[in-house]
């Protein structure tokens, strides 16, 4: 296969997302969902509403005060000072009203909507933790990040900008159209006039501002995805020396970008002038026909110039609350989304009801399969009737190809996956009846590579759990051999790792990972290839660390070096899901099957 090919394959498999469903999303049951949250805040967004009439009022009437000044005082010939110094103080304290309770209404909102976006966010990763591992075998990691930064953020936009504006701009038409009416409802009528104009005009813009968003959201998309790519394949970039061709690619993509974002500018620049000139001709008609009613003496001057200054106003709101349609379809799409996550239950459930004369001190580490049968996908069997008893204290190494179903058997003892047919039993206990929590600390799992988090050695060791105390994990660490190197680092058990422990050997994560054997104490431990990427030094000081926290435990290893189940009580060959061949180490050298084929190519 050529080498382009190989980068193309790798990324269209990439790109496949089992988990995006087809059908359109239901935005009436998201946003009667979202309504749960905003129902305890009800009387806060009483007092924005009440808040944003103060305020709009506060900015409508100023006009109506120079109509007042204009046509009782100045035209009227009274020269009446102190009326216009009262007129005046009046002016500045509606402005100072409209400051203030515009800052009021804004703060309260903020605090409202990110009050409520800060929940979701909690709850929903709250409640993707909960989740089982088949949910993470079909969402992609990328996607649940973009629910739980990019959408709860297009929600947070939703209170911060839409529903401000559906609240004061909403608020402002009513009671500009109110105060026209109130002044000159003739006048008023001929304002009117523009509503349906400006109707057609905002419908058409709007669904050519929403092609032009979504094809600006689309071509972002795919660019981001196209880096993510190239940034978890870069060995494979690399490897092939595709560096210019994946350049050029990721040209040809920012530059269908850069023409979308274009192209939704010069449309929502062509809509705000178009709104533009349909205010002044709009002026222009009210300053024609109020004129002629001015000079008339059909209409007061100070009543055509508060209609000017109202008219003026009055595009405004309609022009911010169109260009809100963006924001809300965003908000739309993000709120369905992220509601998707939380309509999605967890395959492995806790019982209702724990298993009777259950208690976690009283675990031995007796581990039945009882005949089982397992698959990730329907009609392509994982393990097939595979029935296996393990004693307690028992070390048991499990080998086979890749494939044969070794790390299915261990992610059935935990939990991660529950089994088709038949049952595991944990002393007798069916894992199905003992609640979860219990079941993880009862037994213990050891992985390949081991995940570590941004924070201390100390941290890493107790996982956080401050009922641990230091003692404890540095005689934990001097149990298993990792005292020696961590003593060498900078701060000690303080050293501050960073994300996932690099910086870090596979073997010196490894032994941190034996220590929180050591501190949680498990009654059973399961190593997943823990020592297939470690060279032979290492390989011993695993061993050895191993010999100390298998004992008294009934312990499961999986390898793909014999020589670290060699001392095993049994090793099982398993092949396409069963048990084809069972026995120490020497009995099945001399059978000659499975495991003698795989001895010998592991020399």
């Amino acid at each position: 296969m050529r080498p382009a090919q190989a980068i193309h394959n790798w990324q269209m498999d990439q790109k496949a997302d089992p988990n995006m469903p087809e059908q359109k999303p239901q935005y009436v049951s998201a946003f009667r969902a979202l309504s749960r949250y905003v129902r305890p805040h009800i009387v806060s967004f009483s007092l924005v509403f009440l808040f944003t009439i103060i305020a709009i009022l506060s900015d409508l009437l100023q006009p109506y005060l120079m109509k007042i000044a204009i046509d009782d005082n100045l035209l009227a010939g009274r020269n009446d000072y102190q009326g216009l110094l009262l007129i005046c103080a009046a002016y500045f304290a509606l402005s100072a009203s409209s400051f203030l309770f515009t800052y009021l209404q804004n703060n309260l909102l903020q605090r409202i909507g990110q009050s409520i976006v800060g929940l979701i966010r909690k709850q929903l990763f709250s409640h993707i933790l909960r989740l089982s591992m088949r949910y993470f075998d079909r969402m992609s990691s990328g996607s649940l990040i973009t629910h739980i930064s990019s959408d709860t953020e297009a929600l947070n936009q939703f209170f911060n900008q839409v529903l401000l504006s559906l609240f004061r701009d909403g608020l402002t038409l009513i009671l500009i159209i109110a105060m026209m009416f109130h002044l000159d409802s003739q006048l008023a009528l001929y304002c009117l006039v523009l509503l349906p104009v400006i109707s057609l005009i905002a419908i058409g813009f709007r669904s050519f501002m929403r092609t032009t968003y979504q094809l600006a959201r689309t071509r972002l998309s795919r660019m981001v995805a196209f880096v993510a790519e190239n940034l978890s394949g870069m060995n494979l970039v690399q490897a092939f020396h595709q560096q210019r061709e994946q350049e050029k690619q990721f040209n040809e993509r920012n530059g269908l970008y850069f023409q979308a974002n274009v192209r939704e500018i010069r449309t929502n620049i062509l809509f705000g002038r178009t709104f533009d000139v349909l205010s002044n001709l709009s002026i222009a008609f009210v300053t024609w026909v109020g004129g002629n009613a001015v000079l008339g003496d059909h209409l007061a001057f100070g009543v055509l110039y508060a209609f000017i200054t109202y008219i003026r106003q009055f595009f405004q709101p309609i022009n911010t609350i169109t260009q809100q349609w963006n924001t809300l379809q965003s908000a739309t799409v993000a709120i369905s989304r992220i509601w998707t996550v939380f309509e999605s239950e967890p395959d492995v459930k806790d019982p209702k009801k724990a298993a009777e004369d259950w208690n976690e001190q009283d675990v031995r580490g007796r581990i039945e399969f009882d005949h089982i049968s397992f698959a990730y996908e329907p009609d392509v069997p994982i393990i097939r009737n595979l029935q296996l008893t393990i004693a307690p204290g028992e070390m048991i190494g499990v080998v086979g190809t890749t494939g044969a179903g070794k790390s299915s058997l261990i992610s059935l003892l935990c939990r991660f996956y529950d089994v088709q047919e038949g049952a595991i039993r944990i002393d007798g206990f069916d894992v199905r009846h003992i609640p979860q929590a219990s079941l993880h600390r009862m037994v213990g799992l050891v992985q390949q590579d081991p995940y570590l988090y941004s924070g201390s050695i100390i941290d890493n060791v107790r996982l956080f759990d401050e009922s641990i105390s230091r003692e404890e994990v540095i005689a934990a660490c001097e149990f298993v051999g990792a005292s020696t190197v961590i003593q060498k680092l900078i701060g000690g058990y303080d050293t501050k790792l960073s994300e996932r422990g690099s910086g870090l050997s596979s073997g010196e994560r490894q032994l941190i990972s034996f220590a929180r054997i050591i501190v949680f104490k498990p009654k059973v431990l399961i190593l997943d290839e823990a020592s297939a990427n470690l060279d032979s030094q290492t390989e011993q000081l695993i061993q050895s660390a191993l010999h100390a926290v298998s004992r008294n435990r009934t312990t499961i290893v999986i390898a793909h070096r014999l020589s670290t189940i060699q001392q095993a009580d049994r090793i099982l060959v398993m092949s396409k899901g069963q048990i084809v061949e069972e026995g120490t180490h020497s009995q099945l050298v001399e059978a000659g099957g499975h495991y003698q084929e795989l001895y010998e190519n592991s020399k």
